[in-house]
């Protein structure tokens, strides 16, 4: 737990090492952004230099830890690194490449937090993280091209999107996300490791989450922050709270139905 803990606040550091790269970079794009232009180094409150250095230091504070603990822990987070230097400088550039480097990041956590808690990763948990980044990706996109018809264009990979390709993307990769954790929840090996076979209950939540974050992003045009989603709306809250408390309940209490 402590070394979890650890390779946790190591992965943070690095992590955020990632955004300062990123934002210094897109400092001038986010000028032109309407909420991005409040960043520090796009508002000019904190020096460029004062940035780099401080980006430099949490990277090698961060890997060393990693490494330290795990060399395994530190082949992932080097990837991750090198994965998002290439994305910084060119990969989001590319239409579909960026999204999909986005999560791929978010797979790694996961490989992260496994290796480190020496954890059994199910395929479909691997799967579903991967495809429900990619639909949260699509939705930050949606937003980017709905700010490029209002005429403030901000990346360039925005002209390989249209609202009907990006639409279309997000229904798909909702219908894929709710498949993989119907998997997930009927797998022998989740059941058996769980001791339920009522995980699949669960499954209610998941299509109230995804149908209102759809609900959202389509009716209410609001996803460019998927972290401010959540922390802004109440019926998300309760639907995450209502998932949680159930797969508790089931595991715990070991009810199969």
């Amino acid at each position: 737990m402590l070394k979890t803990f650890l390779v946790y606040g190591a992965f943070c550091l690095v992590a955020s090492s990632i955004y300062i790269l990123n934002d210094y970079i897109d400092r001038e794009d986010d000028r032109k952004h309407p909420s991005k232009r409040f960043r520090p180094l796009a508002a000019g409150t904190v020096a460029e230099k004062t940035a780099l250095f401080l980006m430099i230091l949490l990277c090698l504070i961060g890997s060393l830890v990693a490494f330290f603990i795990s060399c395994k822990v530190f082949y992932f987070i080097a990837t991750y690194i090198i994965l998002n230097i290439l994305y910084t400088f060119k990969l989001k550039h590319i239409a579909i490449i960026d999204v999909f480097i986005i999560s791929i990041g978010f797979v790694i956590r996961l490989f992260i937090g496994a290796s480190v808690g020496n954890i059994q990763l199910s395929m479909w948990i691997v799967l579903m993280t991967f495809l429900l980044a990619l639909f949260l990706a699509f939705a930050k996109r949606r937003d980017d091209v709905l700010l490029a018809v209002e005429g403030t264009k901000t990346r360039k990979s925005i002209d390989g999107y249209n609202l009907e390709f990006i639409n279309a993307a997000m229904t798909i990769m909702a219908g894929v996300v709710i498949v993989s954790y119907i998997f997930y929840t009927i797998s022998e090996d989740v059941q058996a490791k769980h001791q339920s076979k009522s995980l699949y209950l669960t499954v209610f939540f998941v299509l109230l989450g995804i149908l209102r974050y759809l609900q959202i992003t389509f009716v209410e045009g609001k996803s460019g922050s998927p972290t401010k989603v959540l922390l802004k709306d109440i019926f998300l809250q309760l639907v995450l709270l209502g998932w949680l408390g159930s797969f508790i309940f089931l595991i715990y209490f070991h009810v199969s139905l």
